[in-house]
């Protein structure tokens, strides 16, 4: 065949797949940067343990002494969201400081939408169920968009998506919690305990994993969040009262997220969920 003729053949096959490429969907969507994206490890499951304790401190504040009630109080809560991601994409500094507000403001909408249950006089088992389910319905989303042959990415996939997720699954572990503490007549702090060791069993068997799972990692969020949310209540009902114990959670978590601060070169991190 004349080389002119491979050309023009060449040609033709760019084209289709040129075409191609253009109908196939983009799956993607937007997300925080990389570099205000902190690492998952030890420090990342003690942070989100304190951020779960002060997002569910937070949450009640709003619900009970600032009187928004469980509803009313989400979209204010929603608004505080979107300020975080306007503020995250014209900022450029490296630091966690956007993942973790966005993290604590998604618990304290959580702490409302598993109560919402309970302000409409339904069993605590039904509560539970139903978000279990709106939770495993979640995850299937996540693996219609990721696709089987599309590798996870190397930072957390901090896009809306992710968020919902993260909504669910804290709603979840607020009904569960206070199921535990009330509903089965454990009380806050025991409640608390029992409920701490399944997320010291969940964090050991995530410990090495490259990349985590994305059922194992939302399955420990739960887990924080179920146990978080009776030691809140213990801390507010028992020793502090609402307004201290929300005060003092706040406080703890940023000692923590500052004496525990790392470099973050903007890089990918590797181990992280998508």
């Amino acid at each position: 065949m004349p080389v002119y003729q491979l050309r023009g053949a060449a040609r033709r096959v760019k084209r289709r797949k040129d075409r191609a490429a253009v109908r196939v969907p983009d799956r993607r969507m937007k997300t925080m940067k990389a570099r205000h994206l902190p690492t998952i490890g030890s420090r990342y499951w003690g942070l989100m343990i304190l951020a779960s304790v002060f997002g569910a401190n937070t949450g009640d504040f709003c619900a009970e002494r600032l009187g928004f009630g469980h509803v009313a109080g989400l979209p204010l809560l929603l608004g505080c969201l979107l300020l975080i991601a306007a503020g995250e994409r014209v900022d450029r500094r490296p630091h966690e400081g956007w993942f973790w507000l966005a993290a604590i403001v998604t618990h304290a909408a959580a702490t409302n939408v598993g109560a919402i249950g309970h302000d409409l006089h339904s069993r605590g088992t039904l509560a539970v169920g139903g978000l279990a389910l709106l939770l495993v319905a979640t995850l299937a989303c996540w693996h219609m968009w990721r696709g089987r042959r599309r590798p996870a990415p190397a930072s957390p996939a901090a896009h809306p998506l992710y968020w919902w997720t993260m909504l669910v699954a804290g709603a979840l572990g607020t009904a569960m919690g206070d199921d535990c503490a009330w509903g089965l007549g454990f009380g806050s702090l025991r409640a608390a305990l029992l409920l701490a060791v399944p997320v010291a069993l969940a964090l050991l068997a995530l410990r090495g994993c490259r990349p985590v799972p994305l059922a194992g990692y939302w399955a420990a969020v739960v887990e924080i969040r179920a146990a978080a949310t009776a030691a809140a209540d213990f801390f507010a009902d028992g020793v502090f009262g609402l307004g201290l114990a929300t005060l003092v959670s706040g406080v703890a978590f940023g000692v923590a997220l500052v004496a525990t601060r790392i470099p973050i070169d903007g890089g990918l991190r590797s181990g992280e969920p998508g």
